[in-house]
């Protein structure tokens, strides 16, 4: 049995605490992984994996060898890559995990012109508007928007996107523009639930940076649904500047406090820091990197 094959079958059990997921990964059945791992105990000498009915865990041997033998599996893989494409054009599977909006409005597109250039790439699409967890659920890459708070995640930043406070003409209409940024607290605002303080929105005032406390009854994990919330005139919105562009430009919705705007978020590419990246993941990052279209705003 080649000893590539047990590292990789016993670094796919302990990253998932799971013989069943393992397997699947790797097309094999469970009882062949298990004969795996263990051969690859027997061949050390030492115990890897501590196992029970319910749960699988690293032991201190384990963990070690885990953290020496997944760069040698990176680098085989790269390895092999390099070699392939050097004959042959880009290929292999990509996971990819983007918000819902984002992905759909501006990543597909970007996507769908890489893939043209690079046909032997399968290219595997997961839109959620939480915040998945990218080594646990075996993604290559995450597209994110906002703050970049894992710092088990190496970040390639991509693009800026401006934040935009808004609300449709009927709204203020009925309920009034308010005239500061701190008249927000009498308005009813939609609060996003992925943000890491969903009740307050910053502004530039006077120049520098004031947390301004906002309360409402919608709650959005979702901005493209915030922003149509907005554009039906229930509330005042706070939202990435790609969900609001068009309905901007049709007159549905209107920005409010433009000359007050905080610094954008960063659209970035996060991976796992502790892997090497492979050539075809390598270059779809470039490829994203250098795609202007990603976050113009408007656009």
């Amino acid at each position: 049995m080649d000893k590539i094959d047990r590292m990789r079958a016993f670094a796919l059990v302990a990253n998932n605490a799971s013989f069943t997921i393992a397997a699947q990964r790797l097309g094999r059945s469970a009882r062949l992984v298990s004969k795996y791992v263990a051969d690859l105990e027997n061949a050390l000498g030492v115990q890897l994996l501590n196992r029970t009915t319910r749960s699988v865990s690293l032991t201190d041997a384990g963990a070690t060898y885990l953290a020496m033998c997944e760069p040698l599996l990176d680098g085989f893989d790269e390895l092999e890559e390099r070699v392939r494409n050097e004959q042959t054009s880009l290929r292999g599977a990509i996971r990819i995990s983007a918000p819902t909006g984002f992905g759909a409005l501006r990543l597909a597109p970007s996507l769908a012109l890489f893939a043209a250039k690079h046909p032997n790439v399968e290219l595997d699409l997961q839109f959620s508007d939480r915040r998945v967890s990218v080594i646990e659920e075996g993604f290559d890459l995450a597209i994110r928007i906002g703050p970049m708070r894992d710092s088990s995640l190496k970040v390639r930043q991509l693009g800026h996107m401006p934040l935009v406070v808004c609300a449709s003409p009927d709204y203020l209409e009925r309920i009034g523009t308010p005239s500061h940024p701190r008249t927000l607290s009498t308005h009813e605002c939609i609060i996003d639930g992925n943000t890491t303080e969903p009740t307050i929105w910053r502004f530039h005032i006077n120049d520098q940076e004031e947390a301004v406390p906002v309360n409402g009854r919608f709650r959005m994990n979702a901005p493209a649904g915030s922003a149509r919330l907005a554009a039906s005139g229930a509330a005042v919105a706070r939202c990435p500047a790609y969900t609001v562009a068009d309905a901007l430009n049709s007159g549905d919705l209107v920005e409010l406090f433009a000359a007050h705007r905080v610094s954008p978020y960063v659209v970035a590419a996060l991976f796992p820091q502790n892997r090497r990246l492979t050539t075809r993941v390598r270059a779809l990052i470039d490829h994203l990197a250098g795609d202007t279209a990603l976050c113009v705003e408007g656009s």
